[in-house]
């Protein structure tokens, strides 16, 4: 059985110096100490022997073994650590090679619009308030005095849900969840998303808005005229505006507000279509009905309210002539603001 021993010790050390990675380590472990492996058959083999050359034999086969264990642990650990530092220095960085560029970034126009009317409107005391983009009905058409049979419940301009609720069509939800918290007098700007069953080049299924809110006692349409005529100077710079009777069934008078046509300065053009002005805004007194439902006595407080598009003011703002630009990824047209 010596003799055996050195054989398989001599086979054992040949192939491990012949083992090249953890692949051939198991194979060798495997054959050596597996199931079937040289050394358990040795160990199979005790049972045809007597107990005192069970003890013996037994003893030196277990030493036998466990230093093949110990060898082979080692030489894993040995070649594991070996392919840990390949990896390394593999991912190690190759400092001598020139750095990438680093292209400055941009805001998005969207965004960009949106700040900057948002920072008009503070700096003339406004409040931005915030709320859900997922309405019910209530909030959405019924507390703005959009009664049930009104065309813009229609299936083809709103985006219902299996719910009951729909995705809010305007902020001007904002305004009647802002109303049921605090009392006048108080002005307020909503921005957000809404959403509209619209898609070409001037309208989007999914889009921007800015409505505001003004109440208090004796406000009036002098009020809602300076603070508009305000913003628009300050947005597109001194020019002749106007302001068109319209309807909306939460403002009562009702007004659209025009300016000069930025691009012909009222001479006429495609973009205004030859009238040489630009609607910006819809706006107008809140109609009672509106304070009735958040019980503001309409007695002694008035207010007015107005919303306006922000892709709308950004098309304006930088001369983009498809909507759906701004809702893209194309690097090159972002990169232009």
């Amino acid at each position: 059985m010596t003799q055996a021993y050195e054989e398989i010790w001599t086979e054992f050390s040949d192939e491990k110096e012949k083992a090249q990675n953890i692949k051939d380590v198991e194979a060798i472990k495997i054959k050596f100490l597996g199931k079937k492996g040289i050394v358990t058959g040795l160990l199979k083999q005790l049972g045809t022997l007597s107990v005192e050359e069970k003890k013996e034999k037994g003893a030196k086969i277990n030493e036998l073994k466990a230093k093949l264990t110990e060898i082979i642990e080692a030489k894993i650990k040995s070649l594991e650590a070996e392919d840990q530092e390949q990896k390394i220095r593999a991912d190690r960085p190759d400092y001598s090679l020139p750095g990438l560029a680093m292209l400055p970034g941009a805001t998005h126009p969207v965004l960009r619009i949106v700040r900057e009317i948002s920072e008009i409107f503070v700096s003339m005391g406004f409040f931005i308030a915030d709320g859900p983009e997922v309405e019910s009905e209530y909030y959405n058409f019924e507390a703005l005095n959009v009664p049930s049979h009104h065309p813009a419940r229609d299936m083809q301009d709103s985006f219902y849900l299996e719910s009951g609720h729909v995705l809010r069509t305007q902020t001007s939800p904002v305004q009647i969840r802002t109303m049921e918290k605090i009392k006048p007098p108080f002005k307020m700007i909503a921005p957000g998303k809404v959403f509209r069953r619209d898609n070409d080049i001037t309208h989007s299924p999914v889009f921007h808005q800015i409505e505001g809110l003004v109440v208090g006692e004796n406000v009036s349409m002098c009020d809602l005229k300076g603070t508009l005529v305000y913003f628009a100077e300050r947005m597109f710079g001194k020019r002749s505006f106007r302001f068109r009777p319209s309807y909306f069934p939460f403002t009562e008078p009702s007004a659209e507000m025009d300016i000069q046509c930025i691009f012909c300065s009222g001479g006429g053009c495609k973009i205004c279509k030859g009238s040489g002005w630009i609607e910006i805004l819809g706006c107008g007194m809140v109609n009672p009905k509106v304070f009735a439902g958040v019980n503001y006595d309409s007695e002694k407080f008035s207010g007015f309210a107005f919303g306006m598009g922000i892709e709308r003011q950004a098309i304006l703002r930088y001369g983009i002539n498809d909507i759906r630009l701004l809702f893209g990824s194309d690097i090159r047209f972002l990169r232009q603001f």
